[in-house]
């Protein structure tokens, strides 16, 4: 990652996450500057801001990288994503939905995005008959998902303690998706 082209602008950087191709880096001021690919004209599709959502990154407090995308949280709880659409940069299915989002985590393809209310809300890979395989949240566990305190992803499954200490997984049951040998 070059970042000779923003250096200036990297002052009182407070986070910095990564996609495979691009960084992202919170300023003090709330802002966001992202530099690595070079190909300006991507349209932001491995994670350059577009002018898309340029306007909208303001106050942003947290940022949460997938393989080609990202995901901020505003300081009044919204998300703004951007990025590869395929891989979580396209966030319109469910945007009404984040609101009071508290925490976000990344498998490579899909967000999980816990509310306040405990509720967790997913997003990215748009192959959603996928069967949950890539981290969508899928009919097995979706009633199951209340009360959540935290998640943590790993490439293509998620883990979600509740209140209670239990724990919910989803995603590929290879990689992780699939904790009923423990349970």
């Amino acid at each position: 990652g070059d970042s000779s082209e923003v250096q200036d602008q990297l002052r009182n950087v407070q986070q910095i996450q990564a996609t495979v191709r691009v960084f992202a880096a919170i300023l003090a001021d709330g802002s966001v500057v992202t530099w690595g690919n070079h190909d300006h004209d991507d349209g932001g599709i491995y994670g350059m801001i577009s002018s898309r959502v340029r306007d909208k990154l303001r106050n942003v407090q947290q940022i949460k990288a997938a393989l080609f995308a990202f995901a901020a949280i505003l300081a009044d709880g919204s998300v703004v994503t951007w990025g590869n659409p395929m891989g979580g940069g396209d966030s319109s299915e469910v945007q009404d939905q984040l609101r009071n989002v508290q925490q976000i985590q990344a498998t490579v393809r899909v967000f999980a995005a816990i509310l306040a209310d405990g509720s967790v809300v997913t997003w990215g890979n748009h192959d959603h008959d996928d069967g949950g395989i890539y981290g969508m949240i899928s009919s097995r566990v979706r009633d199951k998902l209340r009360n959540v305190q935290q998640i943590k992803a790993a490439l293509f499954a998620f883990a979600a303690i509740l209140a209670d200490g239990s724990v919910v997984t989803w995603g590929n049951p290879m990689g992780g998706g699939d904790s009923s040998e423990v349970q």
